[in-house]
């Protein structure tokens, strides 16, 4: 199981927006050279993002920005915007565990608390670390300040 790549390629566009906002114009062509994806799939990336409230797009070549400051977009309101797992559930259970079996009549029971916690521990989490602070440390890498 993973989280659909379209959470950590948004968050890349999102902080290539904020970085070169000044000196380009940031078309879904521009994203794509940084992203190495098809330009197609930027476009509709953006549109989840515009969608959110967290972006804005001039139609044709007129770019994309911001719609509100970093500090005020969280990793989690990107994950939301972008639809990174099916339903909102994190954890997708096989659908027909055998009723006769007692451990499949139960598996249900056992785990679907328990991974609603992981899931609620995970959103915390991302709900805690801004767009501010990814940008930070993307500055910090960019002027080698970092370890990379």
């Amino acid at each position: 199981m993973q989280i659909s790549s379209r959470f950590t390629l948004a968050i890349h566009v999102l902080i290539c927006i904020y970085t070169f906002k000044d000196e380009y114009k940031v078309t879904s062509n521009f994203l794509a050279g940084s992203t190495n994806v098809n330009p197609v799939i930027i476009r509709n990336l953006l549109g989840q993002l515009k969608n959110a409230g967290i972006v804005n797009v001039v139609r044709g070549s007129g770019g994309a920005y911001m719609a509100k400051p970093l500090k005020e977009i969280t990793l989690l309101d990107v994950y939301r915007a972008v639809d990174s797992v099916d339903n909102g559930e994190l954890f997708h259970f096989h659908e027909n565990p055998n009723a006769d079996c007692p451990v499949g009549r139960n598996i249900h029971v056992i785990l679907d608390e328990k991974l609603a916690r992981v899931q609620s521990a995970m959103e915390m989490e991302l709900a805690s670390i801004t767009l501010e602070n990814i940008r930070s440390d993307t500055e910090k890498y960019i002027k080698g300040l970092g370890r990379a």
